[in-house]
C-alpha cells in the first residue's frame, strides 16, 4: 500500500469496543423492550429532538437524538429506545406496528433515513448507517450486517409505499 493510500484511508474500527457496546445496547434494549431478545437491533438516530429528547435529559448539548432501534419479523414491528452515546440510560421505548401505522418508507434525500409515519400529526426520521466514530454524538458501533438485514426487513416488510 503507497503512502497515498495510507494517509486517505478511513479510521479503523475498535471491534473491541464495537463489540462492547452491542452489548450494552442489547441490555438497555431488552430492559426497555418487553420480549426484547425476540428483537434484532441496530443504533440509529433522529434528529426529531422534541419526540425522543432523552439525550437532552442527559446534559447532551446536540440536535440528536440517539436510538436503539429493533426490529421484529415476526409481528412486523419496531422498537425505538432513546439513548445517549455513551449508554449510561435510557428512556421509554415506542413500539411500531405494521398494522397500526399510516405509512413508511425509505427517504434518500436530503439524507437516507428511515420514515414512519405513526399517524397524521407527526412522523420520526431514523438515519442508521455501518459505522458512526464521532463518540460525542453517537453510539460508537459497527454494524455493517445488521444494518443491511434491518434495510431489507423495512424496505421488503415494513415499507408502505
Amino acid at each position: 500500500m503507497g503512502l497515498f493510500s495510507k494517509m486517505f484511508k478511513g479510521p479503523q474500527v475498535d471491534m473491541e469496543k464495537s463489540n462492547e457496546n452491542a452489548r450494552k445496547m442489547r441490555v438497555l434494549f431488552n430492559d426497555a423492550v418487553e420480549n426484547g431478545d425476540n428483537y434484532r437491533i441496530i443504533f440509529g438516530y433522529t434528529e426529531d429532538t422534541s419526540r425522543f429528547n432523552y439525550g437532552f435529559v442527559h446534559g447532551s448539548k446536540t440536535m440528536i437524538g440517539n436510538l436503539i432501534l429493533g426490529w421484529n419479523e415476526q409481528d412486523c414491528s419496531i422498537a425505538v429506545v432513546p439513548t445517549v452515546p455513551d449508554l449510561s440510560g435510557r428512556g421509554d421505548p415506542v413500539i411500531y406496528r405494521r398494522s397500526e401505522i399510516l405509512k413508511a418508507y425509505r427517504n434518500k434525500f436530503p439524507t437516507d433515513a428511515f420514515v414512519i409515519y405513526p399517524d397524521k400529526k407527526g412522523y420520526i426520521a431514523i438515519n442508521a448507517y455501518d459505522w458512526l466514530d464521532d463518540e460525542s454524538l453517537y453510539v460508537y458501533v459497527s454494524q455493517e450486517e445488521e444494518l443491511a438485514a434491518f434495510t431489507q426487513f423495512f424496505i421488503e416488510k415494513f415499507s408502505t409505499k
